[in-house]
């Protein structure tokens, strides 16, 4: 008995589940160089080994790059991974390379031989290129596109098989999948239709003019003139075995090296290989006719993704016209002729179109779709009556106005990931040092996982090698007791001074009214008010002359709000220096300078603010390296101090402090030190690390003069767990130092000493 797929589907035992599923994306791309041109260059080393990165790879010749995503329970998940993949292979081109955004691919070399195969440590891999050039032709492996990986989630195969009421899971489960690559093939015109995106061929990609078709048309690439398999090879879908069995007699009669030399709009895929699938059966389907959209900078948008979903749904709900080896052959045919259309008119098939769509529409209502999805089904739907709607339409209405759209795409792409390089697109929701450092894991080759966003907690893995980091370098290489040392600066200053290693004396109070008590002991002395425990320099007022009682009541509140314990401590002179030091070792220096502005002699210190405030690198919220200034109630303080307001108009020249702590996180400058300071100042760092039994950590010193050959003048102010890596990487002044990747380094060795 025929199974009823539409009233499955409809089961309010099933609906719930219909959209649990796993996405992955596959995306191909050529190198170019800044005027259009195949790149020259080999693949970029920093990169990574490409025999084992898990998501940067190259296809077939060495310009072309193909990422990879992992495997998502959401298609907007797969599509953010491969933002992030997007800005690591441009950020780690050389600076005059980009990257193609087209299917077709640029202009090719009149000499075939000028094509670089893809230079792989594998001597299979190489050869198996080598096989398909020969055989097809360089030409035409040089097309790229995007595959889109697509598995129904267990639980919906679990609730549909439940529903039909008899016979084996497995059997079940292999049927769906083999009616959906039917239903797929038979209809995947639409695709083709709406989402064909190769209308034009470059010079060099036809060599005989009697091959070149009558361009412009929707899909080259989806056409005949597209890279195909020899025309006698047929398999067939209408069983697995049937689709095993013609596959393994091409293999054994030579016409295929391999099974995976197959080429068809859905491969069946059951593992890592195609010769896996008798053994496990049909684990994903892998759809592989979409062509690059050029309009979008990782080739594929949400709307098309969810599209996709809801095609694959509907194709499982809708009657099967045929499921013979006739129909999939008509599915071919209709597919061939839609692909040579003119982008710019209606399909021959507009009335099959409109009774598709018309159906699925239908599919949505019964099924009670979110609107949203409707009004997705509703926009592809009018692409039947607008052909300039279509990816292909777009294209040529593009080229009529500028044929060299295409470069100038990939030109902005590349600028627009440059405006922000300390951001990874795909996981902006993360802190600045946790972005800075997948991407470095990215680009070097880890496979990488967001266990927790909202702690900033992510899973790093290198073959069996796992490691959980923290905040950006939070690691298991240190104890709780260490951050616990660092957390707490009363303990931090006793082990320190046991050591002789010099800090600020000073007192610690648990009450207000007891602090305030002892404003006499305070009352001639410069000093520093702050919280016991506390990060980024909240809390903390520096009064460099002594201070009134009541501003000295007012920064207790100020430090109070932020802990139940405060210190006042003996400011000590000097200029400011953070110490990155990981595994005993100082790797990067920062002078931090407090937030101040340079009077002009006309703008007041609110318009200064201001205008210092525009600089790209100044954010909000620990976003950008440096944070804007704000005016807050410790500003204004300061300000009062020196006898200043908002409003006031200093002399051209004359500095004002608006802070005294010159942390980057209330506005400070950052500038890098690390190749002028002297190194038993490092050294001291280093020591301090130790004492405090901390692997990565951010010392934070006081030092008068950096002459000073004795290095004698100085006091170690503060001790940091969980250091702020991304100051260091973009300092306002200075060489960034990839402080990140030394973090990487040391937690895989393995990795970065090969």
């Amino acid at each position: 008995m025929a199974i009823s797929y539409r009233k499955i589907l409809s089961s309010t035992k099933v609906r719930p589940y219909l959209f649990q599923a796993h996405f992955g994306l596959e995306r191909e791309g050529h190198r170019i160089d800044s005027t259009g041109e195949l790149s020259t260059l080999s693949h970029p080393k920093c990169l990574g080994a490409r025999s084992f990165h898990p998501y940067i790879q190259t296809d077939f010749s060495e310009t072309q790059i193909e990422a990879i995503t992992p495997v998502f329970g959401h298609p907007k998940q797969a599509l953010q991974f491969m933002e992030a993949l997007h800005d690591v292979i441009i950020r780690s081109l050389e600076e005059e390379e980009l990257l193609w955004v087209q299917s077709m691919p640029p202009a090719l070399p009149k000499n075939e031989d000028d094509i670089r195969l893809a230079e792989l440590e594998k001597e299979k891999d190489v050869a198996y290129r080598q096989g398909l050039a020969s055989k097809y032709g360089k030409r035409k492996q040089m097309v790229s596109g995007i595959h889109y990986n697509f598995e129904f989630a267990d639980v919906l195969l679990q609730a549909m098989w439940e529903q039909q009421g008899s016979g084996d899971f497995q059997e079940f489960k292999t049927e769906v999948y083999m009616k959906l690559a039917r239903q797929y093939l038979r209809y995947m015109w639409i695709i083709t239709y709406c989402l064909g995106a190769s209308p034009r061929a470059d010079f060099g990609f036809f060599t005989d003019e009697a091959e070149v078709p009558h361009q412009p048309v929707r899909s080259i690439r989806n056409s005949k003139f597209g890279y195909r398999n020899a025309q006698e090879i047929f398999v067939s879908y209408q069983s697995l075995e049937k689709y095993y069995n013609d596959l393994s007699t091409y293999v054994e009669s030579g016409s295929l090296s391999e099974m995976k030399e197959f080429y068809s709009a859905v491969r069946l895929r059951g593992g890592t290989r195609a010769e896996e699938l008798m053994e496990s059966g049909i684990q994903y389907v892998e759809f592989r006719n979409f062509d690059l959209n050029p309009f979008v900078r990782v080739a594929m948008d949400e709307d098309t993704s969810r599209f996709i979903h809801l095609f694959a749904l509907y194709l499982i709900y809708m009657d099967e016209e045929d499921c013979t080896d006739a129909s999939q052959r008509r599915g071919y045919e209709i597919n061939d002729t839609v692909a040579l259309e003119h982008p710019l008119e209606k399909t021959g098939y507009y009335e099959e179109g409109q009774q598709f769509f018309s159906q699925m529409r239908h599919f949505a209502q019964a099924l009670n779709l979110s609107q949203e999805d409707q009004i997705i089904i509703d926009k592809f739907a009018q692409m039947l009556e607008k052909p300039g709607m279509t990816i292909a339409g777009q294209m040529e209405l593009a080229y009529q106005e500028n044929a060299n759209f295409a470069l100038e795409l990939a030109r902005d792409y590349r600028k627009k990931t440059y405006q922000h390089p300390f951001q990874l697109a795909g996981f902006t929701d993360l802190e600045l040092s946790t972005q800075n450092l997948l991407f470095d894991a990215i680009q070097k080759g880890l496979k990488v996982e967001v266990l927790d966003a909202q702690d900033q907690m992510v899973s790093l893995t290198y073959k069996s090698h796992t490691e959980i980091v923290e905040k950006g370098n939070m690691t298991s290489k240190d104890s709780m007791v260490a951050y616990a040392i660092m957390e707490n600066k009363v303990v931090t200053k006793k082990l320190l001074d046991r050591a002789q290693l010099k800090t600020p004396k000073g007192h610690e109070f648990r009450e207000h009214s007891t602090a305030l008590a002892a404003y006499p002991l305070f009352k001639d002395k410069a000093i520093v008010i702050k919280p016991k425990s506390t990060n980024y320099g909240l809390g903390i007022s520096i009064f460099k002359q002594p201070a009134t009682e009541a501003q000295f009541r007012k920064a207790l509140d100020i430090a109070f709000h932020e802990d139940k314990e405060v210190i006042v401590e003996t400011f000590v002179t000097g200029t400011e220096y953070r110490f990155f030091v990981l595994d005993g070792k100082t790797r990067a220096v920062l002078r931090r300078d407090a937030a101040h502005v340079i009077g002009d002699g006309l703008s007041t210190i609110a318009q200064l603010v201001e205008a210092k405030n525009e600089n790209p690198l100044r954010g909000i919220d620990h976003r950008y390296p440096l944070e804007k200034i704000q005016i807050t109630e410790t500003e204004k303080l300061m300000l009062e101090v020196q006898g200043y307001t908002e409003q006031s108009i200093p002399k051209k020249g004359v500095r004002v402090n608006l802070r005294e702590n010159s942390n980057i996180s209330t506005g400070g400058d950052s500038i890098d030190m690390t190749d002028e300071m002297p190194e038993a100042y490092k050294t001291i760092a280093e020591q301090a690390a130790r004492v405090l039994q901390v692997n990565i950590t951010g010392i934070d010193i006081l030092i008068e003069s950096l002459t000073d050959e004795s290095a004698s003048d100085y006091s170690i102010i503060e001790a940091n767990f969980n250091p702020a890596m991304l100051f260091h990487l973009y300092p306002l002044k200075g060489k960034g130092r990839r402080v990140t990747m030394d973090v990487l380094s040391y937690l895989f060795p393995e990795v970065f000493s090969s």
